[in-house]
């Protein structure tokens, strides 16, 4: 088993619309998202992204359209040299109650038990608490929040929130790219730097 590395969706990869992203057209990349997923294609570790998509579940999209949206999505991260090996989403509404809805860990536990993944050494990045607490939940120790989308005023709640689970937090997805680069094997530091370079 190898880890990998988890990634919310809005507010880490693309804009958090408040409205939600609806069609391609409303998809906007974060300033830094696909030079990050470049930087984190080098460690050789499944990038994963694990997201909630009520969108669906209000019928404001359906699963063929947010299918064209990730398969754009991912059209655009591959020509820019990075790489997305699966996309987890749940479409349902917070009333659901579903297992996969963040911030329950189901989606972690489907990857994990599809791509033979060791949650507990793994990596999971997000804006808002729900994402913190669905790592956590899933056993991943290593938990980013960043402050693009949500995180500034998930930061903010955090404080008046009582025993949140721990997280570092990052500035973006960039960032997170590369304390990760910096911090693995001689070899992939090596790979790191080369990418990094122009």
């Amino acid at each position: 088993m190898q880890p990998a590395i988890f990634l919310d969706r809005d507010g880490v990869i693309c804009t958090n619309r408040d409205d939600y992203v609806k069609s391609w057209e409303e998809f906007a990349f974060l300033p830094g998202a696909k030079e990050a997923l470049r930087l984190l294609a080098t460690l050789e570790w499944p990038i994963v992204i694990v997201t909630n998509q009520s969108a669906v579940g209000r019928r404001l999209i359906d699963r063929a359209t947010l299918s064209d949206i990730h398969r754009r999505m991912e059209a655009e991260i591959v020509a820019a040299g990075g790489r997305i090996d699966a996309i987890y989403y749940c479409p349902h509404l917070p009333e659901d109650n579903c297992p996969c809805r963040k911030p329950n860990p189901g989606m972690f536990l489907s990857a994990a038990n599809a791509l033979k993944l060791d949650l507990a050494n793994s990596i999971a990045v997000g804006d808002a608490l729900s994402d913190i607490r669905a790592a956590a939940r899933a056993g991943i120790r290593r938990r980013y929040l960043v402050l693009t989308g949500r995180g500034q005023a998930t930061l903010r709640e955090v404080q008046h929130t009582y025993d949140p689970p721990y997280f570092i937090v990052a500035k973006d997805l960039h960032t997170v790219a590369r304390q990760l680069l910096h911090q693995s094997t001689p070899y992939a530091t090596e790979r790191a730097a080369a990418a990094e370079r122009p």
